[in-house]
């Protein structure tokens, strides 16, 4: 379709101007436009199917495949006189197969005239739509009149074929046409989807809009249910309002339909085959939400607001009140169990989504076995926040992509037309908030937050949408906040003509309970009786009377959660065991070293597989790349999942991973840990897309709902993991402390100084080091590949989780002498703290403690010197801090002086947070000096920095120092980068 979209940009008034000069004198226009006339004259006199001429017989097959056909000469350019029996009306005008039109119909340019008005209906419609409740809607000048199509007031009663693209029949009158269209387009729901381009969704879409949308009456029960929502939505609201005047509390008001809306979206979605429903959203609303969908008690909320609720701070600080997430089973309006979940969140607004997405993705594929229709993502977004969060846009392309599709989410927009104390105008360059849909083709409904029965029929089709497709789908509701940002808030110091209005404008129910009375949906006295039923019911909350907290039954990923139990200190003085057996090495050894009859690797590849089997058959000394893949393949084998995503992953951003091969001519790939003899669970590795922050987002998510699957995200470089700050922050270091909530999520860090320059050196270990307190995560800096094989499996192996943070390695990926010999694989622990074993212990006089890939910078030199006066300790994870580990092997020392070293310059890397605990204990620290950047743009300036920095470890002049190593790993990160 994208072939014609010249056209449909191209400027139509200009084309016209051209066309009627073509129409006058051929010879005016240039003969490119004067081909494209002549053949647009053509297809209006002979469209498919026609007779060639008048009162001939329609060209048969056979004489349309070769038979000779009779002629005449070119008509003149320009109208010509059409019978009634053909015209290009005369064919299906719709990509819906209507029926082929009526003759006797007016004029074909009037005819097309109607045509264009219905498309641009269809198009622009939305534009003209009564969606606001409160104040007049700016215009967008849609151009619907019928003026801007050439046609009058005197064309209303004519009729015209067309009226059956709408179902009206061909003898629709022009009045009947435009009175659908409004009825449909203009009413209290904008339909915005003319730009989806798969034809088979948007005609599926389109007769939803304009056959369901024009039938959709609910019945009087339904209608019922719908205002006893609304009813429990301001019911709620006013209890915490008087009960509570003046606290924070971010109301519903002004957008009390969205229980209902949120009710529907549970009773279709149980009707078509969901069983639990995942929804993120920010604080607006929240509390309502978890009393009036959750099913949470008042008692339960009331003691949250009155300080009086003993929360469970063994693991943590806990959060307020509007952040805390909850998990219910309840019932749907058809009478299914529905399981909900309301996603923890903090008050950076949007970065629960891609936390919700990747929690839904692990869902679908450990306990719905792959299927979509089973659960069900909703999003509730505020207008300003999803116009202005760039993770919104992330989000919405991670959508269809294989590692992260989820089967479409339902965004439900809480659109109350102020961000904070931000006008609309202010807070977006787009029309709508929701415009970011239109990159993947994604419909929006904008719908009236104060017709509930529109907004009930929007988030019905949303569903079904939802379901039938597996993609995603926008319900803008616009309405409006009572009262400012929090209720303590004025919110007429900014927009005092809007809450002039606000204020006098009566709430949904009762502008709803006013509709239904005056339509005789619901009597006068049903409306009464429902109107005390309301007043009771606030009363008995006021009253304090008890609710029966919902029953729930726990799911089988929850109950491998409470299989777990909290860390202690004691859990950090000894790592578990880790190894494993022989056996299990020779089968991942086998299919790491394997690839099946008739795929063609590359010839580095094919190097490659000589080297694996090389190491595991022959040296019997694994590097680094072997070491992780046997950490995740020996994990696959006691059925575990793995799953392992970021850029570049599948290959490495350093080429040394190679988790998936390539054939040479198909490109076929070929997952080699997939191919384990034996039973053995799947390695799913997705390179991403260019996006840290809902990367990551996603990893936690999946984390959090599966403790059994071990979950990796690396960065292409530790230094980008900075464009996850929000996630990090607000989510991984400080989630069982606010939510209390564990994740075993492992991140990788590639971290090094090389000579590669600012941004691809340093992962800013000191962040996390900051954020380190309480147990509540693992940093680490490894430098063997055994180590980290232990430390892998160690995250599955602790009756607990942590997030991992490895600051993991470069240029040690094909160091020399970073290799692990089998047998440290086959048995064995995590050590957090390596010793020496060249120095002689009596003979030291300065010990040199360090972590990471300066170690070999500074053994080359130790080994060159023959330095056995001077120890080099590793410590291999810094947090939690291993004082018990490094004690003791610091103790062999006696009294020697301990410097710490870090290639890092001293206001980075680990130095504070030694001083932190180590501060008697440690001399000084040798490092870069103070900088405002990470490390040197130039090469020579490096090398000369990492001389000088292992000649002041050494304390001996840096000409005397050995270099090689220093050089070697330069020219080797040239290569990289």
């Amino acid at each position: 379709m994208d072939a014609y979209s010249y056209i449909a940009n191209a400027d139509a008034a200009a084309i016209e101007t051209l066309y009627q000069a073509y129409r006058e004198n051929p010879e005016s226009v240039d003969f490119g436009w004067r081909k494209f006339f002549e053949g647009f004259d053509f297809s209006q006199q002979f469209p498919e199917g026609a007779p060639v001429l008048p009162g001939a017989a329609a060209s048969s097959p056979a004489a349309s495949n070769g038979s000779a056909l009779t002629t005449t000469a070119s008509p003149a350019p320009g109208p010509r006189p059409q019978p009634d029996d053909y015209g290009v009306l005369n064919t299906s005008a719709s990509t819906n197969n209507a029926p082929g039109l009526a003759t006797g119909a007016p004029a074909s340019d009037k005819e097309t005239a109607v045509r264009n008005l219905i498309h641009a209906f269809r198009s622009r419609g939305h534009l003209r739509a009564k969606t606001n409740p409160v104040r007049e809607r700016k215009d967008r000048k849609p151009r619907l009149d019928l003026a801007d199509f050439g046609l009058s007031e005197a064309d209303l009663d004519t009729a015209f074929r067309n009226g059956e693209v709408l179902g009206l029949g061909t003898q629709a009158t022009l009045r009947d046409i435009v009175t659908a269209l409004e009825k449909i387009y203009t009413g209290p729901i904008g339909f915005e989807y003319m730009y989806i381009r798969d034809p088979q969704v948007l005609d599926w879409f389109r007769e939803k809009v304009e056959r369901d949308s024009l039938a959709f009456n609910p019945g009087v029960e339904y209608k019922k249910r719908i205002l006893k929502k609304l009813n429990e939505a301001v019911v709620f609201e006013n209890f915490l309002h008087t009960k509570f005047l003046g606290q924070k509390r971010f109301s519903l008001e002004g957008g009390e339909t969205t229980i209902p809306a949120l009710d529907a979206i549970i009773g279709k979605g149980a009707e078509l085959g969901v069983k639990e429903v995942m929804i993120g959203m920010a604080h607006r609303g929240r509390l309502n939400v978890l009393a009036n969908i959750m099913g949470k008690t008042y008692e339960q909320i009331f003691s949250e607001f009155e300080g009086t609720a003993v929360p469970d701070l063994t693991m943590g600080d806990g959060d307020v009140k509007y952040h805390m997430g909850y998990s219910s089973e309840v019932e749907a309006s058809g009478g299914q169990k529905v399981n909900l979940k309301l996603a923890p969140n903090p008050s950076h607004l949007e970065a629960v989504n891609p936390v919700v997405e990747g929690f839904v993705r692990a869902k679908i594929e450990h306990q719905y076995g792959g299927d979509y229709h089973q659960i069900l993502p909703i999003l509730i977004h505020g207008d300003a926040a999803l116009a202005g969060q760039g993770i919104g846009y992330e989000l919405t392309q991670m959508s269809q992509l294989e590692g992260y599709k989820t089967g479409g989410t339902i965004h439900f927009v809480i659109n109350n037309q102020v961000g904070f104390t931000t006008d609309f105008e202010d807070a977006r360059s787009s029309i709508y908030s929701t415009d970011l849909a239109k990159i993947i083709d994604a419909p929006v409904l904008h719908v009236n937050g104060d017709n509930p029965e529109a907004v009930v029929f929007a988030v019905q089709l949303a569903t079904e949408y939802r379901q039938q497709f597996h993609a995603d789908i926008f319900i803008d509701m616009v309405c409006y906040r009572r009262h400012g940002h929090n209720e303590s808030d004025e919110p007429k110091f900014t927009q005092p003509t809007l809450y002039n209005l606000i204020s006098k404008h009566q709430n949904p129910r009762e502008v709803y309970n006013a509709m239904l009375v005056q339509r005789g949906d619901v009597d006068a006295e049903l409306a009464t009786q429902m109107d005390k039923d309301f007043r009771d019911t606030l009363q008995a909350r006021l009253d304090l009377v008890k609710q029966k907290a919902l029953p729930y039954k726990y799911q089988a990923l929850e109950n491998e959660w409470r299989s777990l139990r909290r860390s202690t200190p004691e859990d950090f003085e000894q790592s578990p065991e880790t190894g494993i057996t022989a056996e299990t090495v020779e089968r991942v050894a086998k299919a790491l070293t394997t690839i099946p009859d008739g795929f063609k690797p590359i010839k580095q590849i094919d190097n490659l597989l000589k080297e694996r089997r090389k190491m595991f058959y022959e040296t019997r000394v694994l590097n680094w790349a072997a070491a992780e893949l046997l950490a995740y393949g020996s994990l696959l084998t006691e059925s575990h999942t793995v799953r392992v995503s970021g850029q570049d992953v599948q290959r490495g951003t350093f080429s040394h991973r190679h988790a998936v091969l390539h054939d040479a001519e198909t490109s076929a790939p070929y997952n080699s840990l997939n191919n384990i003899d034996g039973e053995h669970e799947q390695l799913s590795i997705y390179n991403s897309l260019l996006s840290e922050y809902a990367v990551l987002g996603f990893e936690f998510g999946y984390g959090m709902a599966n403790p059994t699957a071990l979950v990796v995200w690396e960065a292409q470089f530790g230094d980008f993991a900075n464009g996850a700050q929000t996630m990090i922050d607000q989510f991984v270091v400080s989630s069982e402390s606010k939510w209390q909530r564990m994740n075993g999520l492992v991140m990788l860090l590639p971290h090094g100084y090389e000579g590669q320059g600012p941004e691809h050196s340093n992962a800013r270990p000191e962040r996390f080091l900051q954020l380190a307190a309480e147990n509540n995560i693992v940093v680490a800096n490894i430098t063997t590949p055994a180590n980290f094989f232990h430390a892998l499996r160690r995250q599955l192996t602790w009756s607990f989780r942590k997030p991992l943070v490895v600051m993991s390695p470069k240029s040690m990926l094909r160091h020399p002498l970073c290799v692990s010999p089998l047998d440290e694989f086959t048995g064995g622990h995590f050590r957090e703290v390596l010793g020496d074993n060249f120095a002689e212990a009596k003979k030291v006089k300065r010990v040199l403690l360090c972590s990471g890939k300066v170690y070999y910078d500074l053994l080359e030199e130790q080994r060159s010197s023959d330095r056995k006066d001077v120890a080099i300790v590793r410590l291999e994870q810094l947090h939690p801090f291993p004082k018990k580990q490094l004690d003791a092997e610091l103790a062999k020392y006696g009294k020697a002086k301990i410097y710490w070293v870090q290639e890092e310059p001293e206001n980075m890397g680990y130095w504070n947070f030694m001083l932190r605990y180590m501060r008697r204990e440690l001399e000084d620290v040798v490092a870069r000096k103070p900088s405002a950047s990470p490390a040197t743009g130039y090469n020579k300036i490096h090398v000369k920095e990492q001389k000088d920095l292992v000649a002041r470890a050494f304390d001996k002049p840096k000409e005397a120092v050995a270099d090689a190593n220093i050089k070697a790993t330069a020219e080797a990160a040239k290569k990289l980068d």
